[in-house]
């Protein structure tokens, strides 16, 4: 009895083991996370590089089975047939998508299955892979240049007489290198592109010499900036009618018209009487009299044979604003040609005349 007890035991304890392996088989696939599972066959037409039995499964991105069977199909050389294992529950269909994705670093290949909204199937379902499916990147890019090889093989000559024409383009602009560079320098000064003209600046000049005796300003007198429409606000030079003249096109006053009268009208009032004369009305708080200007004309005139025009409003205003003169001033200059320098010479011609009556008015007029 003694000698029998241990074998008992250990036939006891080998016999509980085998329950409890089978007992864990039964958890696991009722119990444990793998389930009762259905199967379906998948077939790839192409290729499954890298793809194993035991490979995921997923579906909508989460996993839900495992590859269960490969093998490849003996009536279709191309065509790889596969069994996979799914939980039961997952809503695979008839029109599901079928794909072949790479994961990680590695790119282990897994079955992707996506959508579906036909009726669930009422037998075992084979479900067909999209055409290159299982195409990894490098086989795409092979394939890429494959298909760009044949299209460069396809169109040899025509790539041939293009790159031919192409040089002899080449060797025809190299030949007329010059002539383009004057085209262009030519397009660039119709445009106004490339460097600008250097501009050339004119002045006005004061008159040194009076018709009447000098005679004292009795009063402080300030000349503001003449007021003037907005035309006359350029230096450059007016012509009536409106028209561009060559020879002007890099004409310009010494400042805008309206500041260079300013300007040269308190010059000549210097030269008049330099003790007493006038300042610019921004150069004082308040003067006992000012010398008010509206610009009226600052011109060549054309229409009556060619002539520089002057023509201007003055009014002296005392502090309390009351105009105690005004008067009318008007001096024109033939010239004999238009051209920049005939010009000047006769607006400084009829800008010193009508300094001079100005002067002579303001004088008696204070």
């Amino acid at each position: 009895m003694e000698t029998r007890a241990p074998f008992v035991l250990i036939g006891a304890f080998v016999l509980a083991a085998i329950i409890a392996v089978f007992g864990f088989v039964y958890w696991l696939n009722n119990t444990g996370g793998l389930g009762p599972r259905t199967t379906y066959h998948v077939q790839f037409e192409g290729s499954v590089p890298g793809l194993l039995v035991g490979a995921a499964v997923l579906f909508n991105g989460i996993r839900v089975g495992e590859v269960a069977e490969l093998a490849l199909s003996p009536d279709h050389p191309r065509r790889v047939n596969a069994t996979i294992a799914v939980a039961t529950g997952t809503p695979v269909r008839p029109d599901t998508k079928v794909g072949l994705e790479f994961q990680g670093l590695t790119g282990i290949p897994i079955i992707a299955l996506e959508g579906g909204s036909l009726p669930p199937p009422s037998q075992m379902l084979t479900l067909v892979a999209e055409p290159g499916a299982g195409q990894s990147m490098t086989q795409a890019a092979r394939d890429a240049l494959r298909k760009v090889d044949a299209v460069l093989s396809e169109n040899a000559e025509p790539l041939k007489d293009t790159i031919a024409n192409f040089k002899v383009f080449s060797e025809g602009l190299a030949r007329n290198t010059g002539k383009l560079d004057g085209i262009v320098a030519g397009l660039e000064k119709m445009t106004g592109g490339g460097n600008p003209a250097q501009k050339i600046t004119y002045d006005l000049r004061a008159p040194q010499d009076f018709r009447v005796p000098a005679k004292a300003l009795r009063a402080q007198l300030a000349i503001p900036e003449p007021t003037a429409v907005a035309m006359l606000e350029t230096q450059r030079m007016l012509f009536f009618p409106p028209k561009d003249y060559p020879g002007f096109a890099d004409f310009l006053w010494a400042d805008s018209i309206p500041k260079l009268l300013q300007a040269r009208l308190i010059d000549s009032f210097e030269n008049y009487d330099i003790a007493h004369a006038p300042l610019r009305g921004a150069d004082v708080g308040q003067m006992d009299f000012q010398l008010l200007i509206d610009l009226r004309r600052f011109r060549i005139a054309t229409d009556e044979g060619p002539a520089a025009e002057i023509a201007l409003s003055a009014r002296l205003m005392d502090k309390s604003g009351k105009v105690i003169a005004s008067r009318l001033f008007e001096q024109s200059q033939r010239l004999g040609q238009i051209e920049p320098a005939a010009a000047v010479s006769a607006f400084n011609d009829a800008f010193g005349r009508i300094a001079n009556d100005v002067i002579e008015w303001t004088a008696h007029a204070l």
